[in-house]
């Protein structure tokens, strides 16, 4: 009787006349995990295209690493360039100088980041040049007050290279009527796009010379902006930098500047594979009935199996099989579903965007503005795995009492 279990839990599966609500049970169960692991692989899909996209991005704007003083005044950052550059593991670095401030034209009013940046060196740490739709980084020369703005910046203040904008610092000059802020007239020489608001919106690029001159700094900078020949290494390469400098300068990265947020976006993964999990559980509770239904309706074949020899743990074995069968298909089914959909998710969405005239993700509003998907086969794995473990726990009852079926019992009534 060697695999008999086998092909008798492969025919429970299939419908009989007179078993056609079961077999309807079973389809919904098949389509039900179908349908759950499809989400889950979309869900995740998207979190890590998220991720990925605002990694992308932050990382375009910033660097790898920092190096700084404790109160964010460097003073003659240039000794420390011989250090830098004999440290194999960077590869580019520049000094910046960083400074809130209020941009005016006519009667529009901003605050913005003011970054004073070298721009022959800034195109080393940071892609913000590769991201300039008009202009370059490289016409912010020293005393030429020139100053390149994030496209939403330049927007909300209504100009575009060419303009002149007035910067206001924080920074009071004294004069017969009273302190007043000190300003200067700025000529607007390039507008870029990083592609997240917290960026486009509130930052300006200024010659480090310049910011310098209106922030009252003489010669110190906030830091150095460090580019490593691997971004993933960054902790353990900042570290190594840290022992070199020595204690009296602060080196970071980006893992630790930006760490809430990708630890909030973890979570977020997290809570959500496990609120799409509990569809998977739905769905094996019902597998779960309608085992348990077809161990009813079967009782008088189990019950001459039993009588023919078969053991009560052949038994199990048959409806552990049928669970299974219904478990796996639809996560077979899940898994091309779940595939296909996240690699096509950004035209899908884009598609129902153009019919709708809707636009998902606001630019004023999100970070991204399209809904990324990067598909990772160690989601599939995992959602695979899990649906696998929760069809053999949703089986286990059913066939436990399908194997304590007894037969005088069950042959009563026949």
């Amino acid at each position: 009787m060697n695999g008999v279990e086998y092909l008798i839990g492969l025919r429970y599966v299939r419908a009989k006349k007179r078993n056609h609500f079961i077999s309807f049970i079973t389809l919904i169960s098949m389509l039900g995990i179908a349908l759950g692991v499809t989400v889950i692989i979309a869900v995740l899909s998207v979190m890590n295209g998220f991720k990925q996209e605002i990694q992308t991005k932050i990382l375009d704007f910033t660097s790898h690493g920092f190096v700084s003083s404790f109160d964010r005044k460097l003073k003659n950052w240039e000794k420390l360039t011989p250090i830098l550059e004999e440290n194999e593991n960077v590869t580019a670095f520049a000094p910046y100088l960083e400074a809130q401030m209020m941009l005016v034209n006519g009667n529009e009013v901003s605050g913005a980041y003011i970054h004073g940046i070298l721009p022959e060196l800034e195109t080393g740490v940071s892609r913000v040049e590769d991201r300039m739709l008009e202009g370059s980084l490289q016409q912010l020369q020293p005393a030429a007050w020139g100053i390149v703005l994030g496209e939403t910046l330049a927007r909300a203040l209504e100009v575009d290279v060419g303009d002149k904008v007035t910067l206001l610092s924080s920074h009071l000059r004294h004069t017969p009527a009273g302190a007043i802020p000190k300003m200067r007239r700025f000529t607007v020489t390039g507008i870029f796009r990083i592609g997240m608001s917290q960026y486009d919106r509130h930052i300006a690029f200024l010659n480090v010379k310049d910011a310098q001159k209106i922030t009252r700094s003489d010669e110190m900078v906030s830091g150095i902006h460090i580019r490593y020949s691997d971004m993933f290494r960054a902790p353990e390469f900042s570290a190594e930098l840290q022992q070199r400098l020595g204690p009296d300068y602060w080196v970071s990265d980006w893992t630790k500047r930006h760490r809430n947020f990708f630890r909030a976006l973890e979570m977020e993964k997290l809570i959500l594979l496990i609120i799409m999990a509990l569809i998977i559980a739905v769905a094996a509770f019902n597998i779960v009935s309608t085992l348990i239904m077809l161990v009813f309706e079967k009782q008088g074949d189990i019950a001459v199996l039993k009588t023919r020899g078969m053991t009560s743990s052949r038994i199990l074995r048959i409806f552990i099989i049928q669970g299974c069968v219904i478990g796996i298909s639809g996560a077979v089914l899940g898994v091309a579903g779940g595939i296909a959909l996240a690699s096509y998710l950004e035209e899908l969405v884009a598609g129902i965007e153009r019919l709708l005239g809707v636009k998902f993700l606001s630019p004023d509003v999100y970070p991204i503005t399209q809904v990324p998907s990067q598909l990772l086969l160690g989601d599939v794995v995992t959602t695979a795995l899990l649906v696998f473990v929760l069809t053999v726990l949703a089986t286990l009852y059913p066939a436990w009492r399908a194997a304590k079926v007894r037969p005088t019992e069950a042959l009563r009534y026949e």
